[in-house]
């Protein structure tokens, strides 16, 4: 599988060294035809009118911007950011899975402060209720009638944390959250804030105490992001802040700021709309699901639904290296963060150590890419 996204910079140096990197760590990238208008019979290129080049650089620098706001507070953490920023232009969900103490909870606070968005965060334990999640009608002495009362779902960006600490009821209270942005109570229906983005967090080493999350509910996730302990030399510069004072509760005295806004988010999300997708490419997506139902160490590969999360994170990837269209190695690139966590191995694969990032590995390899 080739590495997972870094986010484009700035700087001609960086881009040549990250071309160079990338040459060194896979095989030469096929080419594709420069993306040309759909014919009537639906077999050319798919995508909308071309964007605006101002416009799509205005945007795309705007949403670049997170990554070097977020690194004030929130170290060696850049992936994770990159990230966020595709789960946000694809309006899906994302479940961080790291040990404590990795800054998932202060990563998700310091981005809705680079996006000036409203934030919640809810402590998901075993006697924690859906109302206490949805909101729920509370009665009102003074009218003598019900009203309703917002939960903490009613925001831009809601933390699930530990969120495998909840039984499935609990769990289950977030489905139509996060699929139809909704909440409906006592047959009443209540939209959510738009952005909406749900970002849980799981602890992968402890399992007492915990109810897995339900496969369901798993394929809600558009990403699963794994949010690694950071590399040495950014362990020491954790602790150098902190001997300088740092505190993560203080986002103000770090130097945080909002430097992209909803609407910058809106203009990027048409921008990517406008990424075009050829037949080949579109093929190939649906090649590789199809080929995790049929891999032998598998009991349920991936559905529909993780094709076409693969499309948009692989088109929202596209649009963020600065292409107009999607390649092959966009969709490689985006193929473990976006269906590894909708894989369900046999019982026989798991006792023999199998994993669904190999199963992924080896779906790659026999899939043929298109030239």
């Amino acid at each position: 599988m080739t590495d997972t996204p870094e986010y484009p910079t700035d700087g001609a140096a960086d881009a040549q060294a990250s071309a160079a990197q990338r040459a060194a760590e896979q095989p030469p990238a096929p080419q594709p035809e420069a993306p040309q208008p759909a014919s009537p019979e639906g077999e050319a290129r798919q995508g909308g009118a071309p964007a605006n080049p101002a416009t799509a650089s205005a945007a795309r620098d705007a949403l670049g911007r997170i990554r070097t706001e977020v690194s004030k507070a929130v170290v060696g953490q850049d992936q994770v950011v990159t990230g966020l920023v595709i789960a946000l232009l694809c309006r899906g969900h994302v479940l961080l899975e790291g040990v404590p103490g990795t800054a998932k909870t202060l990563l998700v606070r310091t981005l809705s402060r680079t996006l000036g968005v409203d934030t919640s965060r809810v402590q998901f334990t075993p006697d924690l209720m859906p109302g206490d999640v949805t909101g729920s009608l509370v009665y009102d002495a003074r009218t003598a009638a019900f009203s309703f009362r917002e939960g903490p779902v009613f925001t831009n960006l809601m933390l699930a944390d530990e969120i495998n600490r909840t039984p499935p009821k609990t769990q289950a209270s977030l489905l139509e959250a996060m699929e139809e942005r909704q909440v409906t109570v006592d047959g009443d229906s209540r939209v959510l804030p738009d952005p909406f983005l749900v970002i849980a967090t799981q602890n992968p080493i402890e399992y007492e105490g915990t109810y897995p999350l339900p496969e369901a509910q798993l394929d809600r996730f558009l990403l699963k992001l794994p949010v690694p302990l950071p590399a040495r030399e950014a362990e020491i510069e954790v602790v150098r802040r902190h001997a300088a004072g740092f505190d993560p509760r203080d986002l103000d005295e770090a130097g945080v700021a909002t430097v992209a806004s909803i609407e910058d988010l809106a203009a990027a999300r048409g921008e990517v709309a406008q990424v075009s997708l050829s037949t080949e490419v579109a093929g190939y997506i649906v090649d590789i699901c199809r080929a995790t139902r049929e891999a032998a160490s598998v009991a349920v590969g991936v559905s529909p639904r993780g094709a076409a999360a693969l499309m948009s994170t692989a088109r929202a990837w596209a649009w963020m290296r600065g292409s107009t269209f999607v390649t092959p190695d966009d969709v490689k690139t985006l193929v473990e963060w976006t269906l590894s966590h909708r894989i369900q191995l046999r019982a026989e694969a798991e006792l023999e150590a199998v994993t669904a990032r190999a199963v992924l590995g080896s779906v790659l390899a026999s899939v043929p890419v298109p030239r």
